[in-house]
């Protein structure tokens, strides 16, 4: 695996940007952007999905991730949490009539692709003989 030297450069905290702007995007058009409380869930759950990944890679004092592999899994498994309540989230968007299917569709397909990426990672994390910093 690649040396990742901060937050940004993990493909999965990318990814997880996009589907911010793309939500964000959503809530801003018609009937979305007036119906506050679902606005505002929606744009909290989605950022914090890449949030959370951020947050398991705060740099310790001289290496990468808060300091053991055990947070950052930990870090991981909340983030996907994260995107299961957005995916949720989409669903009552879709419901609601404030995004049509193919809207749906794209965000969901993005929290899902997220979610198996973080599932990937926490497996190879978890199988991994290092326990702490530069484990990536």
């Amino acid at each position: 695996m690649a040396t990742i030297e901060k937050f940004e450069d993990l493909d999965v905290w990318q990814k997880a940007r996009e589907l911010c702007k793309l939500i964000h995007k959503y809530t801003l058009n018609g009937s979305f952007a007036k119906y506050f409380f679902l606005k505002d869930q929606i744009k909290r759950s989605s950022g914090s999905i890449m949030d959370n990944i951020a947050e398991a890679c705060l740099p310790a004092r001289q290496g990468f991730d808060r300091g053991g592999k055990k947070e950052f899994i930990q870090f991981l498994f909340i983030s996907k949490f994260s995107s299961s309540e957005t995916k949720s989230q989409l669903y009552r968007a879709l419901d609601y009539g404030h995004i049509n299917q193919e809207e749906f569709e794209i965000a969901y397909n993005k929290c899902a692709e997220i979610a198996s990426i973080e599932t990937g990672l926490i497996n190879y994390l978890k199988n991994s003989p290092y326990k702490g910093k530069k484990h990536i």
